[in-house]
């Protein structure tokens, strides 16, 4: 079977874990050459002779112009730019202060402007190269508590469709991912903490038409696609991926 992304190279931040880690095993299942770019080691198990990790804050301008750097020299170029590392906290308006915005903004969407910005000369010399921002459903709706982490995935997805047009005609491909409710260990904590775990696993599942949680690997398989030439008249679009929850209308029965 031929590799889809072979002599690719991607740039994924986040990519040591949970969805990111996702799309870095997928992108290296397809042939792919990959940075993982976060500020924290990813495990071991995910870094080999195609997988490196480049350390940055992301909250750091110099940071992320270094790091593209350093992919660009490592690898000889770039083709994939992966925009996945995000933040995400509770507090509505009332309670959030302007720390808390600004901080929310810088990871999730100045960051992938920055990353977008340093990668753009590497890319354009390409010719075909492919931008995949992870953005959320709640980019579309809002779950309590959440107007900040809204407002940014929200503004991630916008982003999206101005690069596509802007950078159609060199070649540069833009897409969004919107991920619903995606297993991961982070998740599973947050479940935990809710005290009846099992009723609210129950209820989770019961929200979703294909009878199942999402997986960090199903959003790696659209991750994949959208890389690839096989989507290469696709562009500016976002890519709800949520096993049909937010397409389920609610009913007042229990």
């Amino acid at each position: 079977m031929t590799e889809r992304l072979a002599g690719k190279v991607a740039i994924i931040t986040g990519g040591g874990r949970g969805i990111g880690a996702g799309i870095t095993q997928r992108f290296a299942e397809e042939g792919a050459k990959i940075a993982i770019v976060q500020r924290n080691v990813p495990p071991e198990n995910l870094v080999n002779e195609r997988v490196i990790y480049v350390k940055a804050d992301l909250a750091n301008s110099v940071h992320i112009a270094s790091a593209v750097q350093t992919v660009v020299e490592r690898f000889g170029g770039l083709d994939i730019l992966v925009n996945n590392a995000g933040v995400m906290f509770e507090k509505t308006v009332d309670e959030m202060t302007e720390a808390d915005w600004d901080q929310m903004m810088d990871i999730n969407l100045k960051a992938p402007f920055l990353l977008t910005k340093a990668a753009m000369p590497h890319l354009r010399q390409r010719g075909r190269a492919s931008i995949v921002n992870i953005g959320s459903i709640e980019g579309l709706g809002s779950n309590p508590g959440h107007p900040a982490y809204s407002a940014s995935k929200a503004g991630l997805h916008g982003f999206t469709a101005a690069v596509a047009v802007d950078h159609g005609h060199e070649g540069i491909r833009c897409n969004a991912i919107a991920p619903g409710w995606i297993n991961s260990d982070l998740s599973e904590v947050y479940i935990d903490s809710l005290g009846d775990s099992a009723r609210v696993r129950r209820e989770l599942l019961a929200m979703h038409p294909v009878g199942r949680l999402g997986e960090p690997k199903d959003v790696g398989n659209l991750a994949v696609w959208l890389a690839s030439e096989e989507s290469a008249f696709v562009t500016g679009q976002v890519y709800v991926i949520d096993g049909g929850r937010t397409k389920k209308l609610p009913l007042p029965i229990a």
